[in-house]
């Protein structure tokens, strides 16, 4: 089966668009650990605008497709949410960020700008993935525990057009730009 809108599917496309997120996210900044400490204290926005921005365009160009008929709901897949792995998944990365200073994908993009702290979130990244598939078998009774609503979009759990939903969104962008435009973590440029 091909997919929308190139053909590419598996690794491939994997492959060619986590390259592209991936540069969006150095141009963005967000190579430098310091980035997200400083988001995680209120200092600097600099994530919450870059990750914001691609959460809206991404929204909006899929309304956009399913409104002119390129793409229908039922090609997009959406994972029902297990609310006992997520709230410990969301922990556990939570507090590896806040010590790091890096979520997974800003990992890749700091060890392969060469920074050093980078590299080893990256490799204790690695590390935890294996010793987690390891105990994946005895973890799995909790990985599907709490099973919420399946597959279930916010549009769809809101009960509201997806335009409006996409509207509000950009006006919570407009409005956290607007009141912290400026603030930055001390001493980070946006290539550092």
């Amino acid at each position: 089966m091909s997919s929308f809108p190139i053909g590419w599917s598996g690794p491939l496309s994997g492959l060619v668009l986590g390259g592209l997120f991936g540069y969006v996210l150095q141009r963005g900044g967000l190579g430098n650990g310091c980035r997200l400490t400083g988001q995680l204290r209120f200092k600097d926005w600099t994530v919450f605008n870059v990750m914001f921005t691609a959460i809206l365009v991404a929204a909006a160009g899929l309304w956009l497709l399913e409104t002119v008929g390129l793409l229908s709901p039922e090609e997009v897949y959406v994972p029902t949410t297990y609310l006992w792995a997520t709230l410990l998944g969301g922990a556990m990365v939570g507090a590896g960020m806040a010590l790091g200073g890096y979520c997974p994908g800003t990992s890749v993009v700091g060890a392969a700008a060469g920074r050093i702290d980078g590299v080893v979130f990256f490799i204790g990244l690695v590390l935890g993935a294996i010793v987690f598939a390891g105990f994946y078998d005895p973890l799995q009774p909790l990985m599907t525990a709490a099973e919420g609503p399946e597959g279930q979009t916010l549009q769809q759990l809101l009960h509201l057009p997806a335009w409006l939903i996409i509207l509000a969104l950009a006006v919570v962008a407009w409005l956290v730009n607007r009141f912290t435009r400026g603030e930055s973590a001390p001493g980070v440029t946006d290539h550092d």
